[in-house]
């Protein structure tokens, strides 16, 4: 039977004529949809009258769907070349070899080029070179918008010809009046530079050059040169090592130039069941502590008193019995070196020269073979006390002109007001600058000089091993390099080209090839110098060092992998790059431990969507004072801080680059290390742009696999079964081996190639080359941070770090197994989720897996995503309509979706949207439209090219000759990538190796990426 009741949603229908009512009876959703927010091009949408049941009666339709949309690729206009180039065929990259030295970041590489434009950074592996995050982004700095374009005098544009006949008057006028030319330059590795500047210093006289570097590591250079007699630094061959013990060393990021981890990622797989050990002290969590098998917490000052107890241990025999956990872990450390002898090695990231000459002195009493003090490294060559001096100088009026190159000292000096006093009191300030930054802006004359992709030079990056940098393209401005204009200050109408090549025929090369050399990027000499070593007097050092008092609350100021010391403050691929340990990025922050920040009061948490907010400090030093945020950071020594250099620069960059706040200001004596901090918790809530907010495994072993060398080395145990488990499902009521059950029909993978990607877990350390190589090659958009907040980070692979609740995640798993029952598991679970104290670290590359079996391919409406032969999944971009299905049913959620038209978009201001910008595009791969679905594609492009080559030349491809991006910029080896069906690739025995295990494998979708479970060496002595 019928009701004739009458049902009403809101007291407004109880109205009659109400207007609100006749429009929800005409129209159920009122509003108009936000197209102006998903499309992006809010030019074209102004007009646009499209409500919320239209789109749905459109979606129905996947035609209309899509025009509505306008999902189409963008269209391009190109215009073919009227004469093509002889050296050039389109669609085929050539590579050159030259050398990034910018004076912070120094590598042997290889630049990939494409009709004529540079869109590539690959590690000249041959030359033994290595890349890290900075060296693979340096190439879009090339095709920055706000780069330089011209010289300048005053902030007005001068052609060349004048800045030269004024600049030359200026400096006639101090040879006069018998002022020093003070020559303030980064570290200059050039010996044809060099000498440069002293046939500069013959035609004017009385020339200084005077090093700065931002981040100084001065302390070790006076410290080496007081024991060796040379202002060097020496190499660490890490591969030797079969102990090391750093003291606030990060050597595996920045430390004395980096450069480290490859040898330190060859002695840390378990090959023949021996690897080395690694005990790392310090303050803040970095990347080496996190690879560390023994790691300590302890705040900066301590750090002295930990150097000085193993120095009196190792090498006075004075083992003291106090009850510390700081004692009790030098002692071990004291023995371990002991019992390891010339194959140990310490290494002292603390910045005093008393510290650092107790380290050598260390190294010398144990004879260690890891430390190499003969072909030493020229990466620093930072005089503070030089620059001290300089400074002085130039309010004092004792400075006629002051020249700068390749240095920002108006943003990085601690005491840059006075720096910019003395240079208003010099007859002359000249300043060579890609960028129209700080220092651009404070003197008389503004020199813009092309990027190092542009230029002609050379570096000794290490005795003996002469690297060539040559240009790859011609210079896009009208920009002039630092040695073309020294040479037309002293009269000289000779290029630096054929300078630089003079120079090589005569002093360098012996005899042998210039075009070789050019060819190769690299010249190496054989080193036959001898080096003795002086009496030092550690004993005083220590005593010295001893004086040092700390308080109750310290800084440990230190640089990210990613933006370094801020010179590449405008690349956005830099600044998207999460910081592997905090997983942040568009930030720097003061990290503080759990424990001071409940006794400060402040707070992280997470907001509704997900976001991670957190509290605001001010934070005093010395009487300088600044606001920043908080982050909360496991492993953060108790009563110490963390500031990261090289953010807050405020001229020359993007509105949008222009973020963090200026730690320089903080650096007082170039110490890392600064007490007397004060810190008070201010009002207002800071939006950080994390792009990982779970931070522990939570008890899940199939995600990290970790076991201790001692079980592995066990033979007597069966591998399978103890510390690699395979996991179970069950067939038929029987627990089998998840490997040996499949849901669908198996592809015949035994003809043609079958690409797998090998990841060994114990040589990543997390750097993040691997990252921007990708985004490099790829095309992968920068999204800012207001949409990572959103998590619509676009990196299509990403290194998860997780963190040990426990004092390792053996410890985790044991304590998720004791929580029984619905209540005991979970608050076992709740447990999980905080991370320890001082925790076990792991980091895990994560991108498509390219499963065999991708439950991705299963659920896609429109078959845009498909398996092919090569073992790649694939995705057809015209196909995709963006129902996100794909992603919903990815176990490993690597998919990313294109929320927006990234290029040509006023609201995505990076390298995408202007015709500068995006000069550095991969031709090969496609830039996504609005709408579709993304991921790693194994690069097929590079693989593809690998197989043409090959069929072009008329052979087989070679052993090992597969790569992709990230494979070949992994320093490490922790990349390794290749075809198993050709038996002799590398790749081949690391699947079937005993280490090897899949994510997730009790899925059972048989993924081609294979990890290598992590062994951790921690025996005690």
């Amino acid at each position: 039977m019928a009701s004739n009741k009458k049902y009403w949603k809101s007291v407004e229908e109880l109205k009659e004529n109400s207007s609100i009512v006749d429009t929800l009876r005409l129209n159920e959703f009122v509003e108009e949809i936000p197209t102006d927010e998903f499309l992006g091009d809010k030019k074209n949408l102004e007009a646009s009258s499209t409500t919320r049941r239209d789109f749905l009666k459109y979606v129905g339709f996947t035609t209309a769907a899509a025009s509505l949309a306008a999902c189409e690729g963008p269209v391009i206009k190109s215009i073919p070349y009227v004469i093509q180039p002889d050296d050039i065929i389109p669609g085929v990259a050539e590579y050159y070899a030259t050398t990034m030295a910018d004076g912070f970041d120094f590598a042997n590489i290889l630049v990939k080029v494409r009709e004529g434009r540079p869109i590539k950074i690959e590690p000249n592996k041959e030359a033994g070179g290595s890349t890290n995050a900075r060296v693979q982004a340096s190439v879009l700095s090339l095709y920055d918008s706000h780069r330089l374009k011209a010289p300048k005098a005053k902030n007005a544009e001068i052609s060349w010809a004048d800045a030269d006949s004024q600049i030359i008057a200026k400096l006639n006028e101090v040879k006069e009046a018998s002022l020093p030319i003070a020559l303030l330059t980064g570290t200059c590795a050039s010996p044809s530079t060099k000498k440069l500047v002293n046939k500069l210093n013959e035609t004017y006289g009385n020339v200084t050059q005077v090093v700065y570097d931002a981040v100084s590591e001065s302390a070790a250079l006076d410290a080496f040169a007081e024991m060796y007699g040379v202002r060097a630094l020496p190499d660490y061959n890490l591969e030797k090592a079969d102990v090391i013990v750093s003291i606030g060393a990060d050597f595996l990021g920045d430390w004395q130039g980096g450069g480290f981890d490859a040898g330190y990622a060859k002695g840390r797989v378990p090959n023949q069941g021996k690897m080395s050990h690694h005990i790392q002290i310090e303050s803040n969590m970095t990347l080496s502590g996190a690879s560390a098998d023994k790691r300590v917490a302890v705040k900066p000052s301590e750090q002295n008193l930990a150097l000085i107890k193993l120095y009196q241990a190792v090498v006075k025999g004075i083992a003291t019995k106090e009850a510390s956990p700081l004692n009790t872990a030098i002692q071990n450390a004291a023995a371990k070196i002991k019992k390891a002898g010339s194959k140990a090695v310490v290494l002292t990231g603390i910045q005093d020269k008393n510290a650092q000459l107790i380290a050598l002195a260390i190294n010398k009493a144990i004879q260690s073979e890891v430390i190499d003090v003969v072909a030493t490294k020229n990466v620093r060559h930072g005089n503070d006390a030089s620059v001290a001096q300089l400074i002085a100088d130039m309010n004092a009026g004792k400075i006629g002109a002051v020249i700068i190159n390749n240095s920002n000292p108006v943003y990085s000096l601690p005491n840059s007001v006075e720096f910019v006093e003395g240079l208003k009191k010099v007859k002359l300030s000249v300043a060579f600058s890609m960028q129209d930054n700080e220092t651009a802006n404070a003197v008389q004359y503004t020199l813009a000089t092309p990027h190092y992709l542009e230029s002609w030079g050379d570096a000794l990056i290490k005795k003996g091993h002469y690297s060539l940098i040559q240009p790859t393209i011609k210079p896009l401005f009208n920009t002039r390099q630092f040695q073309d204009a020294l040479l037309a200050w002293t009269g000289s109408s000779t290029t630096f080209y054929d300078f630089l090549k003079e120079n090589w025929n005569s002093n360098v090369l012996e005899g042998t090839s210039w075009n070789q050399a050019l060819h190769d990027g690299v010249y190496v000499s054989e080193v036959t110098d001898e080096v003795s070593a002086s009496e030092v007097d550690a004993d005083k050092a220590a005593l010295e060092l001893a004086k040092i008092k700390g308080s109750d609350l310290e800084l440990a100021l230190y640089t990210k992998v990613g933006l370094g010391d801020g010179q590449m403050a405008n690349n956005p691929w830099l600044q998207e790059f999460p910081d592997p340990i905090t997983r942040t990025s568009w930030d720097n922050y003061v990290t503080m431990s759990k424990a001071d920040a409940t006794t400060l009061g402040v707070i992280n948490e997470n907001v509704a969507n997900g976001a991670l907010n957190g509290s605001i400090v001010e934070l005093t030093i010395n009487g300088v004072s600044e606001t920043l945020p908080v982050l909360i950071q496991p492993g953060q020594a108790k009563g110490s801080l963390g500031l990261a250099f090289g953010y807050g620069r405020t001229q020359g960059l993007k509105d949008e680059m222009k973020t963090g706040k200026n730690a320089y200001q903080f650096y007082k004596n170039f110490n890392n290390f600064q007490a007397e901090v004060t810190l008070k918790v201010v009002e207002g809530e800071h939006e950080f742009a994390c792009v990982q907010l779970h931070n522990t495994l939570m008890g899940r072993g199939d995600i990290i696999k970790e076991t201790t060398l001692e079980t592995y080395n066990d033979h007597s145990l069966n591998s399978r079964k103890t510390w690699n488990k395979a996991p179970m499902v069950s067939l038929d009521h029987k627990e089998v081996e998840a490997s040996t059950v499949d849901l669908w029909e198996a592809f015949d993978r035994s003809v043609g190639h079958h690409f797998n990607l090998s990841i060994d877990l114990n040589a990543c350390t997390g750097c993040g080359a691997c990252v921007i190589a990708c985004h490099a090659e790829n095309n992968v958009p920068v999204v800012g941070k207001e949409e990572i907040r959103k998590s619509r980070d676009m990196h299509w692979l990403r290194i998860d770090r997780y963190y040990s609740h426990e004092e390792d995640f053996a410890g985790d798993i044991e304590t998720k197994e004791n929580g029984t029952g619905v209540l005991g598991y979970k608050n076992a679970m709740s447990e999980l989720e905080d991370p320890s104290e001082n925790p076990s670290v792991a980091f895990q590359p994560v991108m498509c897996q390219h499963c065999n079996k991708a439950p991705c391919e299963t659920v896609c409406p429109v078959a845009a995503t498909s398996h092919g032969r090569q073992g790649q999944n694939q995705i057809a971009y015209n196909r995709c309509v963006g129902t996100r299905y794909c992603a919903n049913n990815c176990p490993y959620k690597v998919r990313r979706f294109n929320w927006f038209e990234y290029p040509e978009n006023d609201q995505f201001d990076y390298n995408m949207n202007d015709d500068l910008g995006k000069m550095v595009l991969n031709p090969d791969v496609t830039i996504r439209s609005r709408g579709v679905m993304e991921k790693c594609s194994m690069c097929i492009q590079m693989t593809q090219a690998t197989i043409l080559k090959a069929k072009k030349e008329g052979r087989p491809v070679n052993t090992n000759e597969f790569e992709t991006a990230c494979s070949n910029a992994c320093n490490t080896g922790a990349m390794i990538f290749g075809d198993i069906n050709h038996k002799e690739d590398t790749v081949t025995s690391l699947v079937e190796d005993k280490r090897a295990y899949y994510l997730l494998e009790h899925i059972g979708i048989k993924p081609n990426v294979v990890y290598h479970v992590k062994v951790k060496n921690i025996q005690e002595a």
